[in-house]
């Protein structure tokens, strides 16, 4: 079992290599899952960079854990990868509202990977007004076909 301090940079390498997550979350209606874009930031863990806005269902439940973060499940992979070479993520952990200097520092993130929301002054100005929010995770797993039919690393937090 690893910690944060030393999170495999092959988990961090696909998290990178991915701009799309599947995120699932449990609300009063039950559970649902969703997709969208997502930023890798960097730090003693990874920590993963999204916007929505608190209108949508998955912003609602995010938004009603507030005081504690909402627990999330993701996964993040390409499309249309064939079996034998399959790569991507599935991981588990708490999604929280960016604020302050956290949100700053988070829309930089965004920015820097999503650079097409800049160039557009609309988009961003939209997105400027919309939430943004943080995934911590406390479990990663890679899964690497390509290494091995079920190879698998896994990544825990402390």
């Amino acid at each position: 079992m690893t910690t944060a301090s030393d999170c495999p940079a092959t988990i961090r390498r696909a998290l990178g290599a991915h701009t799309t997550l599947t995120l699932a979350y449990a609300d009063d209606e039950g559970p649902q899952a969703c997709a969208v874009l997502y930023a890798t930031a960097d730090g003693p863990a990874p920590s993963l960079v999204l916007v929505t806005a608190e209108s949508t269902r998955h912003g609602r439940a995010f938004a009603r854990a507030a005081g504690t973060g909402a627990r999330v499940a993701f996964t993040a992979q390409r499309d249309g990868q064939e079996w034998t070479a399959l790569t991507g993520v599935q991981g588990r952990g708490v999604c929280r509202r960016l604020t302050g200097a956290d949100r700053a520092a988070g829309w930089r993130t965004y920015l820097e990977r999503f650079p097409f929301v800049a160039a557009d002054d609309r988009l961003a100005g939209a997105l400027e007004r919309t939430a943004l929010w943080e995934v911590r995770p406390d479990w990663l797993r890679l899964i690497d076909n390509g290494r091995g039919f079920g190879h698998k690393e896994e990544w825990y937090a402390p």
